[in-house]
């Protein structure tokens, strides 16, 4: 059973200024509540008992709030001091994780009933090595994004089984895009050793999920839709504000 998650939090968060100019993005508040303490919250209801968190900017201030452990939830932290991608700070928190893992992007707010536990029950009913949650866009807007390129037709369960994930598509292979959210094998810290820097000069964890891909291993998303709940991604003030209201509204 998976008892870690990593939790990447280092972003400057430039787009949320001046909010973020005297605390990092992840102690932003969502309806009263820290974005991070929403997500260790959600986190513990699904039996997570250990995350390592990934800070940077303002980092001492994430340390100073939650110290070694939020409720019942132990903490490790891990700084990453240069902004190079997600995937390179996933592979930072390789000393710390044994066994397969969550990742949650720290900037992510899901819907107060959405249930972690749900993804990692589908997740160890599966022969997946990797599962990805995703969230079906626009036509128009997955031309603008990653999106998941599929081996087949999703099931009656909103899973399907994918080869790979295609950058800013002309002709999009599917509307399904990274939630920000995955299920992870050990050997994905392999994989991202093997990466070269993507053109934005960062180490991309949709790159490494390719290299997992290629090697034969099988990966699947799972529409976020067929979990119930909702989530969005705070990267501007008006997020935030999106975010609080969809929580009062529920």
């Amino acid at each position: 059973m998976i008892r870690q998650a990593v939790v990447p939090a280092a972003g400057e968060g430039t787009r949320l200024r001046p909010l973020t100019r005297e605390r990092p993005k992840g102690l932003l508040a969502v309806d009263g509540t820290p974005l991070l303490t929403r997500i260790f919250d959600q986190l513990l209801a699904a039996g997570i008992e250990e995350a390592v968190v990934v800070v940077g900017y303002r980092a001492s201030d994430v340390v100073a709030r939650y110290g070694d452990s939020y409720r019942e939830l132990d903490l490790q932290y891990v700084h990453q001091r240069d902004r190079l991608g997600l995937g390179h700070a996933v592979s930072l928190s390789e000393p710390f994780v044994d066994g397969e893992f969550l990742l949650v992007n720290g900037d992510n707010v899901f819907d107060s009933a959405f249930d972690f536990g749900e993804l990692l029950d589908r997740h160890a009913e599966s022969d997946a090595a990797v599962t990805a949650l995703a969230e079906r866009l626009s036509l128009e807007d997955a031309t603008e994004t990653g999106v998941f390129e599929p081996v087949d037709s999703p099931g009656g369960d909103g899973a399907v089984r994918v080869c790979g994930v295609v950058e800013k598509p002309e002709n999009p292979p599917s509307t399904l895009a990274s939630a920000g959210c995955y299920v992870l094998p050990t050997e994905i810290f392999s994989a991202l050793s093997l990466l070269r820097p993507s053109d934005r000069g960062e180490y991309e964890l949709s790159d490494a999920v390719d290299v997992l891909c290629a090697a034969g291993a099988r990966v699947e998303a799972i529409d976020l839709a067929s979990l119930g709940g909702w989530r969005l991604n705070v990267n501007r003030p008006a997020d935030l504000d999106r975010a609080s209201e969809r929580i009062r509204d529920r």
